[in-house]
């Protein structure tokens, strides 16, 4: 299959979900594509036993796609700037002691944690898996995804203060969750593991990632600023963005980061000197389109994950478990340093409720899975990371409207 027809199909199934959604489901945007896909991958996962449907040609087509190319090395940098640029950096500012704790040492703990009790159940299942795949499952799962967050909790109603604290978590997390997954894969891959290495490796990525992020941003700042034409302005926003993310892929920096960094200095640094009220209102309203765009199609391939996963009913019962293994997780990371340093954080009770169910996994942890190496393991922590995201976009997603609510 070409890339265009593959684009094409993808393109007519977004709107085609979009419109049902729309015309008859009323779900967040996120949630209906997500929940239509997956009815859709169901269909074909059982077409082998009541159609005589190509089964294994779809299978392989799907396989051959390399869904976490796709979103780790197309997807991810656009939504991750078209998001941090919409975001107010003063109201983030305003919380960026618990956005901080929950980003970086929230991230640290819960990886530990959900690789203690994985590594725990999956050997009462009689699961043999190395604990450097445990480690690997928590910091692919422990960060909350800001595309998924972005696209349903802004839609939820939930309290301002609360819901700045979860998209500024989630725009920070992942990238840190990234850098600790690429740390771990290279121990995995070099077969030891070196503390110094880790961290030298660590800092290179996360480090490297922001400052990468704050030249890209002030480098852009002063071309918008140099001229006033917005078609070229436009084209230079979404250069920068290409050009800066494939950049540090190349250098082995983090992206993700800095793709966060430089949506965030374009939509809040100095925004009226660098461009007109034109150009911004065009700048914004482009990467508005490209954001729901590129979400409809990310939550498409997302849902097909289902098709290429090959169910045993030992890691089907290890991914129901690991559902209740990440809340476990996420509620004591945002308990314990509330209970720890209440002044620090400044929780409520129903707050940090609305930040432990908020805590939205999605495509970028089923990416990160699919690009480990080929095993058996993989196969276990891709269904795994699937029942997770599955129940945090379909379950968590539909009731966090409610739960912000109730008093």
């Amino acid at each position: 299959m070409n890339i265009y027809l593959a684009l094409t199909i993808l393109i007519c199934l977004s709107a085609s979900f979009a419109y049902i959604n729309q015309k008859y489901l009323k779900l967040p945007f996120v949630i209906g594509l997500f929940l239509l896909s997956t009815i859709l991958s169901i269909l074909v996962f059982s077409s082998k036993i009541w159609l005589k449907l190509p089964f294994a040609e779809i299978k392989l087509i799907i396989q051959n796609a390399h869904i976490d190319k796709i979103i780790l090395d197309v997807l991810l940098g656009f939504l991750l700037f078209a998001g941090a640029m919409h975001t107010n950096w003063e109201n983030l500012k305003s919380q960026i002691k618990s956005i901080a704790i929950f980003a970086l040492f929230g991230v640290a703990i819960s990886t530990l944690l959900i690789a203690s009790l994985f590594f725990i159940v999956s050997q009462f299942l009689n699961l043999q898996i190395d604990f450097i795949f445990c480690l690997l499952f928590g910091a692919l799962i422990s960060p909350t995804d800001p595309i998924a967050v972005l696209g349903i909790l802004t839609k939820a109603n939930v309290p301002k203060k609360t819901e700045i604290k979860i998209v500024g978590e989630s725009l920070f997390n992942d990238g840190v969750g990234v850098v600790i997954f690429i740390a771990l894969l290279d121990t995995l891959n070099t077969g030891s593991f070196n503390l110094s290495h880790f961290g030298v490796l660590f800092i290179q990525e996360a480090v490297g990632g922001i400052l990468m992020g704050l030249l890209l941003g002030y480098f852009l700042h002063l071309l918008l600023k140099s001229i006033d034409h917005y078609e070229t302005e436009v084209l230079l926003t979404i250069a920068f963005v290409m050009g800066g993310y494939s950049l540090c892929n190349y250098l082995h920096i983090a992206g993700a980061l800095a793709m966060v960094v430089t949506g965030l200095m374009v939509g809040n640094f100095k925004q009226e000197i660098a461009m007109s009220d034109t150009t911004q209102e065009y700048v914004h309203k482009f990467w508005e389109l490209i954001d729901v765009i590129l979400n409809a199609i990310l939550f498409i391939i997302i849902g097909f994950v289902l098709i290429v996963i090959d169910f045993k009913t030992s890691y089907i019962i290890l991914g129901i478990l690991s559902i209740f293994i990440v809340l476990v997780s996420r509620i004591f990371i945002v308990y314990f340093p509330h209970l720890l340093f209440p002044k620090l954080l400044k929780l409520e009770n129903k707050e940090a409720k609305i930040i432990t169910w908020g805590g939205l996994r999605g495509g970028l942890s089923l990416a990160l899975v699919l690009s480990l190496p080929e095993s058996e393991t993989k196969n276990i922590l891709l269904i795994a990371t699937y029942f997770c995201v599955l129940f945090s976009i379909l379950v968590q997603g539909l009731t966090i409207e409610k739960l912000a609510k109730k008093k």
